[in-house]
């Protein structure tokens, strides 16, 4: 049987500092594979070789995945900073559209880290440059030394809404999870519900209201070990049967994120 296919929105890079490249993690790839059980294609995120509209007619749902560069604060209305870190234009002017297109029309996502505050700012909402400045918040930036699993490493909880839609996917009102990002939702946009938090208040886990398609995001990153971690698999699970719904022909029901 063939697999519905999952757009991985890529990020670009300058290999050796003067190669250009698309690129993204074999974990984002192996989760929708393994665990979605879907086919994951890497989307070059850039309009001068994909079109949204392109990109809808071709793929049953998105994984907007984690990534150094940050949403530019012009897409939120506000200057840009030092504090702002870099920035990848190309892949706005993709996602953030992409993202409105697909809550519009009930076609799932999965948003991760960046992907998470990709889809708070295309819903109108802005975000923290760096929250570990902000006063009682603590330092949720991958830590700089060590093997991967140890910046991978397990180092918060988040807690979510009583019955809400993570509570009742997970099992559990509280999880424990990885922490690699620094910055963070400032304002949720006016249709964002954060249905996640880690300890510090810091939101970790959201949707779109009156969505009539799958729109969970988190700020961590559940594509580590996604297969055996008990709160990573789940969340790509559901994002998988929701995918198989879109691909049947299939609209709405019982699959949607709240």
């Amino acid at each position: 049987m063939t697999r519905p296919m999952v757009g991985i929105i890529g990020n670009s890079y300058l290999l050796n500092d003067e190669y250009p490249a698309h690129a993204g993690g074999t974990m984002n790839s192996q989760a929708i594979a393994e665990v979605s059980g879907a086919m994951p294609l890497l989307i070059p995120a850039d309009p001068r070789f994909v079109s949204v509209e392109e990109l809808l007619a071709n793929f049953s749902g998105f994984l907007f995945t984690g990534g150094r560069p940050n949403v530019h604060p012009e897409e939120y209305g506000e200057a840009e900073t030092e504090a702002h870190g870099a920035f990848d234009r190309a892949r706005d002017a993709i996602t953030l559209p992409l993202i409105r297109a697909c809550v519009e029309r009930g076609q799932p996502f999965l948003g991760i880290c960046r992907g998470f505050q990709e889809v708070n700012v295309a819903m109108g909402g802005s975000l923290h440059p760096e929250i570990r400045d902000l006063p009682g918040r603590m330092n949720h930036r991958m830590p700089p030394d060590g093997t991967l699993h140890e910046k991978f490493e397990l180092r918060h909880t988040v807690r979510f809404t009583d019955s809400g839609p993570f509570h009742r996917m997970m099992g559990a009102r509280e999880v424990f999870t990885n922490t690699l990002h620094g910055q963070g939702v400032k304002a949720p946009g006016p249709r964002i519900v954060i249905d996640g938090w880690a300890e510090d208040e810091t939101p970790e886990a959201l949707y779109v209201r009156d969505a009539p398609g799958f729109t969970l995001s988190v700020q961590w990153h559940p594509e580590w070990n996604a297969a055996n971690d008990p709160v990573s698999r789940p969340l790509f699970e559901a994002f998988g049967a929701a995918v198989r719904h879109w691909a049947s022909g299939q609209r709405g029901g019982s699959l949607r994120s709240a």
